[in-house]
C-alpha cells in the first residue's frame, strides 16, 4: 500500500504521525510511505532517523497572526496546494492521512480533488479549524477523545485514540530501580519557561529534597540556567534542552509535570503515568486545558492552570505525591484505563480496509 501522511511542524503533530508510519511499515514492509510536512528541523531530523521519506511544502497558519502575516499565509496556500497536487500525481498514493498541522490542509484537499481516499486524525478534545473543514470531505475521521460536541458525522468517525510511538510503549509496566522519587518535567519539544521557573522556585521549598531526583526537559533557551539551579540546590538532576530517548525518561518517572498537548496526554495515559498538567494558556481554543481535564476527570491526573502556578504550590504538590505512593498507583491505574496504546495499529488497519473494501 502506498500512503501519504500529511502534517507535522510541531512535536504534537509529528510524533503521532511517526507512530502511525511505523504501524503501516510493520503491517506492510514492502509498502511505500511518504511524509508531506514542513521544513521544521525537528521534523526533518525525526523522520530521517526513522528512515522515512519526507517532502516539505511552504504553508503557515492564520490564527493569532497580524494582518500582514495573515496575508502572507493566504498567498502561500495556492502554491502549497499545487505542490501537493504534483506530489500526489508523482507518488500516486492509495490513501492520504491528514494528522494536523498547517501542511495537512492543502494535501488533504488535493487528495479529494484527485479522487483519492482521504482520512484525518484529530488529536485534541476540540477539533481545530482545518480538521473541521476537512471532516466534511474525509472518508474516515479518527478522534483521540470522545466527540461530545458532535463536531463530526458519527457514521464516519472512529474513536481511535492518539498514536504513541512504539519505543515509548516499551516502557509501560517496567518497574524502575532507582530508590529516589523521580520527577519528570516536560514543557513540550520547545520547553516551557513558566514551568521551568516554577520548578526552580520549588527546589528550595521541598520538604525532603535529598530523596528526590529530577529529569527536566527545558527547551534550548533555559537549559543552562536551570541546570545551574539544580546544581546550586544540590539535587540529583538530568537536565537537557530535549531528550531523544523519552522511553528511559518515562520509565524512570514516578510523577510527570508537563504541558497538556494531545500527544503528551496520550503518552501519559498509554503508559499509565501520574501527572500534574499545566496547560499552555494561549493554546488555540484553550485545547490544552480541555485535553488535561479529560484525563483529570478520570482520576488519572491533576491540573494546575498557569495563572495559579507558583513554586510554593508546585513544591507542596510534589511533596504530597512523594508521601502518598498509593495515590500515585491509583492515578496510574485510572490513566492507564483510558489509554489507547493500540491507536496506531487500529488506524492503520482501518485505512487498509478502506482501501481494500472501498
Amino acid at each position: 500500500m502506498r500512503v501519504i501522511i500529511a502534517g507535522g511542524g510541531t512535536g504534537g503533530h509529528l510524533f503521532p504521525a511517526v507512530a502511525l508510519g511505523e504501524a503501516f511499515r510493520r503491517r506492510d514492509p514492502t509498502g511505500m510511505i511518504l511524509f508531506v510536512g514542513t521544513a521544521n528541523p525537528l521534523e526533518i531530523s525525526a523522520l530521517s532517523r526513522k528512515g522515512f521519506n519526507h517532502v516539505a511544502i511552504e504553508v503557515e497558519g492564520l490564527k493569532r497572526r497580524g494582518l500582514l502575516q495573515q496575508l502572507r499565509s493566504l498567498a502561500r496556500i495556492p502554491k502549497a496546494f499545487w505542490k501537493a497536487i504534483v506530489i500526489m500525481r508523482r507518488f500516486n498514493p492509495d490513501i492520504i492521512i491528514g494528522v494536523g498541522g498547517y501542511a495537512s490542509g492543502p494535501v488533504a484537499l488535493a487528495a479529494r480533488i484527485l479522487g483519492k481516499k482521504m482520512v484525518i486524525h484529530e488529536q485534541n478534545v476540540l477539533p481545530g479549524f482545518t480538521n473541521r473543514i476537512l471532516g466534511r470531505f474525509a472518508h474516515r475521521i479518527f478522534i483521540s477523545f470522545p466527540d461530545k460536541l458532535t463536531v463530526f458525522k458519527s457514521s464516519k468517525t472512529v474513536m481511535s485514540g492518539n498514536p504513541v510511538r512504539r519505543e515509548l510503549l516499551a516502557a509501560k509496566g517496567i518497574k524502575k530501580t532507582a530508590a529516589q522519587f523521580t520527577v519528570l518535567v516536560l514543557g513540550g519539544s520547545q520547553g516551557a519557561h513558566a514551568i521551568n521557573c516554577a520548578v526552580v522556585e520549588a527546589l528550595d521549598l521541598l520538604e525532603n529534597p535529598a530523596r528526590m531526583a529530577f529529569i527536566h526537559q527545558t527547551g534550548s533557551a533555559d537549559a543552562a540556567w536551570v541546570a545551574r539551579a539544580y546544581k546550586k540546590a544540590g539535587l540529583t538532576a538530568k537536565v537537557k534542552p530535549f531528550f531523544e530517548n523519552m522511553a528511559d525518561a518515562y520509565r524512570a518517572a514516578d510523577l510527570v509535570i508537563c504541558r497538556a498537548g494531545a500527544t503528551t496526554v496520550a503518552e501519559i495515559a498509554a503508559l499509565g503515568k501520574p501527572a500534574i498538567f499545566i496547560p499552555y494558556p494561549f493554546a488555540v481554543n484553550n485545547h490544552q486545558e480541555l485535553n488535561a481535564r479529560y484525563l483529570a476527570d478520570s482520576g488519572g491526573a491533576e491540573v494546575i492552570v498557569e495563572k495559579d502556578l507558583t513554586g510554593a504550590l508546585l513544591a507542596s504538590r510534589i511533596d504530597y505525591y512523594a508521601s502518598n505512593p498509593e495515590l500515585l498507583q491509583e492515578m496510574a491505574a485510572h490513566a492507564s484505563a483510558i489509554g489507547r496504546p493500540d491507536a496506531a495499529d487500529l488506524i492503520a488497519e482501518e485505512c487498509r480496509r478502506l482501501v481494500v473494501l472501498g
